[in-house]
């Protein structure tokens, strides 16, 4: 019995230290982790969001950790995902003792210094993505002994010096993804022979300083889709032996590079050759190589699947070959800035899914196609610098979705199609630098949708201002100059109360300048010079707010000009040849101070004579307004009657009081609400700041003026507006937006504020889109960018060690510009990621 007894408790010991050893070495592991999580954790500088928060926490298990996984048995960390959570700091080398990791993700932060050469230990890292953030130095070698790696991602940083040939030849067979891209790396591509990746599916390595050929081992990688090599200085012949061996190739993008074609650099056919087996071609971008050669038929025996094709700032010679129409599912064709002649073949009419064609800047002759106008989906069409003859196609007025029409600088004739006033959507039109003669018709002048431009300068055009022009309400430029016209300035044009430029100059148009023009709320240049205007300039003008630039030479205006408010930097050179005009501007003649007696005695006169009618209606008009006041509602100026009245009350009771939980978004002129009335109409309140208010009522005056006008399917219509002394707001209607699609917008928005340029002078002036034109000059050739910028946006005096900071911040906003404009949406952030890096690029403004 004994002997049992001491055989149970021995029996149940040894148990007991099995377990604890088993379980011991178990939590060992965990607890190794854990320690190694803790002294990442203690290089953060900047957790905002507070992500981390929970990880000092004695009461929360390792693996409940904020972003934090761990295997089915929890006793390992397996993925630590970290990205757009905005920490700031640098990468402790002590993740490497994470040996389970397989998933790392720190991307879209702000980490800086190097990246640690110890994560090379990770043995079971599948996937490392480190990109958006600003790290430096060289890329550890150590990398390259990940041989379970699947993704690496280090684009977007500061990374310097040459590419480890460890990357490329560890004789790993599962890496699918390499992204390097957009960082400060030299040297050549380390690809050799014996190191192919044969599984790589993605190679981006763009914006960099690489240089020499395409290695010929490339051609292992014969499951690569994704091959992007812009903005480099790759030199040789296009890599056409290397192309034939990637039959599954999507996105080939060589771009901004120093390549060649073959014979010389006189034969194409060779490299379009080598890529008609690729049948899942989608993109081909060559631009800014310096092609020479013709654009040979075979190009139409590329696959069918080719959406965008990019053969831009080269030099391509020859015809356009009628077999490119067989790419029938093309929506984008840029042949701009090239030495093409030859006319334009009307085949083009065959590729039905066109949406945007750019054939600038060549010597393109003949007429103008008129089967173009049958390209149901042309939203673009941008054929100016040619020497393109004839008159404009009435068809084009077909192309229901038409945006962009440029025909600028050919030798068009005849007149300008009254049908293009059916083209309802178009945005801008350029008919410049023409031959182009009669009246402006009155459709065409009353196409409401223009909202960028209206150049019709350098024609032959006659005949009086159509009063229709009116009725463009949000476009910022017109351009008049350099033709016929004649008749007087319409009053009227006060209207178009989105204008920032009007040139009306080199024409015969007489009578006096409208006081309205001053009136124009945004207006920063106006040129009416060499006319035959009379009278005074009027006081609106010298009066505004807006106005910068103004010449009112060449004509016949006179009286007294002041060098006051918009013309106190104005110089003698804005009123030469007016001989009757007098002022205190530099090399004027001075006023003489006759009549001044005279016109004293009438000012007086005509004082009096106001204040007397004022005291007759005064009291009425007084009353009125405070009975109005009384009712709490703002019934919107001139808003038209279709616009209900929604009292305060009804605003407050719709959304609970403005209360928190229906708060979805803030900015800097107040807060957004969403809300319901009594009819169930779903609606947004946008109520301005009351500080804001006070201090920018313009803000709160224009969006009114503009909403109220505006008519556009892409826009959001007013359902009304609510306005007492100390309330502001605007009524819409709540709608789900895409957030990607916002984010996009966004993006474009960001990158048209920083450079200064519009997308559709990117478009015309460069032949690609605005994120291309950035990315093309991103991160080496930025300079003259920033120094724009800084002209633009940053104030005149200013410490030296501020513009630092101010280029710094100008830097993050490219690069955030480009993030939301890449073009694969779900590469895009969300527009929550996006607020949170706008505040923390706000953030170092405000502490300076």
């Amino acid at each position: 019995m004994g002997f049992c007894k001491f055989s149970m408790y021995n029996f149940l010991y040894l148990v007991i230290v099995v377990l604890f050893g088993v379980f011991g070495e178990q939590n060992s592991q965990l607890m190794n982790d854990k320690v190694a999580l803790l002294s990442f954790m203690s290089e953060i500088v900047s957790d905002p969001g507070n992500v981390l928060e929970n990880w000092n926490s004695s009461g929360v298990h390792v693996c409940n950790w904020a972003r934090v996984s761990c295997n089915n048995a929890s006793d390992s960390v397996t993925e630590l995902i970290l990205n757009a959570t905005r920490l700031g700091g640098t990468i402790s080398p002590s993740l490497a003792n994470l040996s389970s990791l397989t998933v790392l993700d720190l991307s879209m932060n702000f980490f800086e210094g190097p990246i640690p050469k110890e994560l090379g230990s990770l043995s079971q890292l599948k996937q490392l993505s480190l990109s958006w953030n600003f790290l430096e130095g060289k890329i550890p070698y150590h990398l390259g002994f990940l041989h379970n790696m699947e993704y690496l991602d280090l684009g977007s940083n500061k990374l310097q010096g040459e590419i480890p040939e460890s990357l490329f030849c560890n004789g790993s067979l599962s890496l699918r993804y390499i992204d390097l891209s957009n960082n400060s790396l030299s040297g050549e591509i380390p690809f050799k022979n014996e190191c192919g990746l044969k599984n790589l599916s993605f190679l981006l390595l763009w914006s960099n300083r690489l240089v020499g050929h395409i290695p010929r081992a490339l051609s292992n990688s014969t499951r690569l889709k994704w091959l992007d090599l812009e903005s480099n200085m790759f030199t040789g012949e296009l890599p056409s032996e290397i192309v034939r061996e990637m039959p599954k190739l999507q996105i080939l993008y060589l771009s901004y590079n120093h390549f060649v074609s073959h014979g010389g650099n006189n034969n194409l056919e060779p490299f379009f050759a080598s890529l008609v087996n690729c049948s899942d071609l989608k993109e081909l971008k060559l631009a800014g190589n310096n092609l020479g050669g013709e654009i040979p038929p075979i190009v139409g025996d590329l696959s069918t699947n080719l959406l965008r094709l990019i053969l831009s700032e080269n030099l391509i010679h020859g015809f356009i070959p009628p077999p490119i129409s067989n790419l029938a599912n093309l929506t984008l064709l840029n042949l701009s800035s090239n030495l093409l002649n030859g006319s334009i073949p009307p085949e083009l009419c065959r590729m039905g899914k066109l949406e945007r064609v750019y054939l600038s800047n060549n010597s393109l002759s003949g007429e103008i196609p008129p089967v173009l106008g049958y390209v149901p989906h042309l939203g673009l069409l941008d054929l100016s610098r040619n020497k393109l003859s004839g008159p404009i196609p009435d068809s084009l007025a077909n192309l229901p979705q038409l945006r962009s029409l440029v025909l600028y600088q050919n030798q068009l004739t005849g007149t300008i199609p009254p049908s293009l006033g059916q083209c309802v959507n178009l945005e801008i039109l350029d008919l410049s630098h023409n031959k182009i003669s009669g009246v402006i018709p009155s459709e065409v002048a009353g196409l409401r949708s223009l909202k960028l431009y209206l150049n019709l300068s350098s024609n032959h055009l006659y005949g009086p201002l159509p009063l229709e022009l009116s009725k463009m309400d949000m476009v910022l430029a017109i351009d008049l100059s350099y033709n016929n016209l004649i008749g007087t300035i319409p009053t009227q044009l006060k209207s178009c109360i989105s204008l920032e430029s009007l040139n009306l100059s080199h024409n015969f148009l007489e009578g006096p300048l409208p006081f309205s023009i001053g009136q124009l709320p945004y207006l920063r240049a106006l040129d009416v010079s060499s006319n035959q205007l009379i009278g005074e300039i009027p006081q609106s003008l010298p009066m505004s707010s807006t106005l910068k630039r103004v010449n009112f030479s060449f004509n016949q205006i006179s009286g007294k000009v002041s060098n006051e408010g918009a013309f106190s930097l104005l110089t003698i050179d804005s009123f030469l040849g007016n001989d009757g005009l007098c002022g205190s501007i530099e090399g004027m003649p001075k006023c003489s101070n006759r009549h001044s007696h005279l016109m004293l005695i009438l000012s007086v006169l005509l004082s009096l004579f106001s204040i007397l009618i004022l005291c007759i209606f005064g009291y009425c008009l007084v009353q009125r307004s405070r009975i109005q006041s009384q009712l709490e509602i703002f019934n919107g100026g001139d808003l038209d009657i279709k616009h209900p009245r929604i009292s305060y009350g009804q605003l407050n009771e719709a959304t609970g009081g403005f209360s928190a939980s229906s708060l979805i978004g803030s900015g800097l002129f107040g807060h957004v609400y969403k809300g319901v009335l009594r009819d169930n109409t779903r609606i947004a309140v946008k109520v301005l700041d009351t500080k804001t208010a006070r201090e920018s009522p313009w803000s709160f005056k224009r969006e009114c003026q503009v909403l109220k006008r505006t008519r556009h399917r892409n826009l959001i219509r007013i359902i009304t507006i609510c306005c007492r002394p100390d309330f502001k707001a605007l009524v819409l209607p709540l709608i789900s937006a895409s957030p990607k699609g916002d984010v996009y917008g966004f993006g474009v928005l960001l990158l048209e504020i920083v450079t200064g340029r519009r997308p559709t002078e990117v478009l015309i002036d460069e032949g690609s889109s605005l994120h291309e034109w950035v990315k093309s000059h991103f991160p080496h050739k930025l300079d003259p960018i920033v120094e724009h910028a800084l002209d633009r946006c940053t104030p005149s005096v200013m410490p030296k060690e501020y513009t630092k900071i101010w280029r710094d911040v100008i830097l993050e906003m490219i690069e955030l510009g480009l993030m939301c404009t890449q073009f694969t949406p779900s590469t895009r952030p969300t527009m929550l990621d996006v607020a949170h890096e706008m505040g923390s690029t706000r953030r170092p403004l405000h502490h300076d």
